[in-house]
């Protein structure tokens, strides 16, 4: 080999280093923050999400870098999550989770474009200047929830037509999502003739003793609220709950149903994350959040579990199982 030949083969070995740094450096960061523990993300809408992200061409580890935060459902931690993910000079902030997330990132950045999946109108809370024309650096999914509580509370009342006083279980640390959906079912509990019992709960000591008041007050069933906080993290404790004191009760999550609880009816939650992912990588591919029409996700499912109704000495009426999407025996 020439002497030459030989000191170009070195140099280029040298520089393989360096051009794989670049080439890493160069790989666009996507920060997600998430409320609920990493172990339950990663069952569902972690995949989603990524689902989203391939179908537009990115595949974490290959040409688009995820940092992840987690608030396991600490609410007052998603500021400063959000903070460090600004830190971090990430492309784009996928919030896939609560309107809280979607809050505390817009405060954090005017600048980075911020991916949302929120249950409360958008525009009323500020996120986005209107649904077709976002304006800013937000944009992404909006799911039916406060409507879809007062659908739910027609169902328990469909299921238990005796019932008068319906208990209503809320999550005060994330408020304006919370008092969005009160306003909803203490409107239509009006409209059906039922009264409801406020019950607020936000650590599983107050989730017990919500319990203890609503039979000491002779609650006749339990809207469980739309929060994460009881679909997600504390949701066997609700289930195994309204079990032991044999509660009928409605969820917002069909995890919830799967886990043992009785009825859901809530927005079908998988494909709704999925276009956050795409909408992420529709951005990182050049798209601007405010020409991206915020999405609305409509499909709905009913799920139902027949053993839990059995130890309850429930029947549900035979037009109600048959709207089911799915009967858990």
């Amino acid at each position: 080999m020439r002497r030459r030949d030989l000191i170009s083969l070195l140099g280029g070995a040298a520089a393989w280093p360096l051009v794989a740094r670049a080439q890493q450096t160069a790989m666009p960061i996507v920060g997600v923050l998430f409320t609920s523990p990493p172990a339950v993300v990663m069952r569902a809408n972690l995949t989603a999400f990524r689902q989203g992200l391939n179908d537009t061409g990115f595949i974490e580890g290959q040409n688009v870098r995820i940092e992840y935060r987690f608030a396991e459902g600490h609410y007052d931690r998603l500021p400063g999550m959000a903070a460090e993910l600004v830190h971090r000079r990430v492309a784009v902030i996928a919030t896939p989770s609560i309107t809280a997330a979607a809050l505390a990132a817009k405060a954090a950045t005017q600048d980075i474009p911020i991916v949302f999946l929120v249950g409360t109108d958008p525009v009323q809370i500020g996120l986005v200047a209107s649904l077709n024309r976002p304006g800013g650096n937000l944009t992404g999914v909006v799911i039916l929830s406060a409507e879809l509580a007062v659908k739910r509370l027609e169902l328990l009342h469909e299921l238990v037509p005796a019932a008068t006083l319906i208990a209503y279980l809320s999550n005060p640390t994330n408020p304006i999502f919370a008092d969005a959906e009160a306003r909803e079912v203490q409107a239509a509990a009006r409209v059906l003739g039922m009264r409801i019992l406020m019950l607020n709960a936000s650590t599983p000591n107050e989730i017990e003793a919500a319990f203890e008041s609503l039979i000491q007050l002779q609650a006749d069933a339990l809207l469980v609220g739309g929060d994460p906080f009881f679909g997600v993290t504390q949701r066997d404790q609700l289930v195994a709950l309204a079990a032991r004191h044999r509660v009928p009760a409605i969820y917002d999550r069909r995890e919830n149903v799967e886990a043992g609880g009785l009825i859901s009816y809530r927005t079908e939650i998988a494909d709704a994350v999925r276009q956050v992912g795409v909408y992420t990588g529709r951005i990182l591919k050049g798209e601007k959040p405010a020409e991206l029409p915020v999405q609305q996700a409509m499909k709905v499912e009913l799920i139902i579990n027949m053993k839990t109704a059995k130890s309850l000495d429930l029947t549900f009426p035979l037009n109600l199982l048959g709207r089911a999407d799915k009967i858990i025996e």
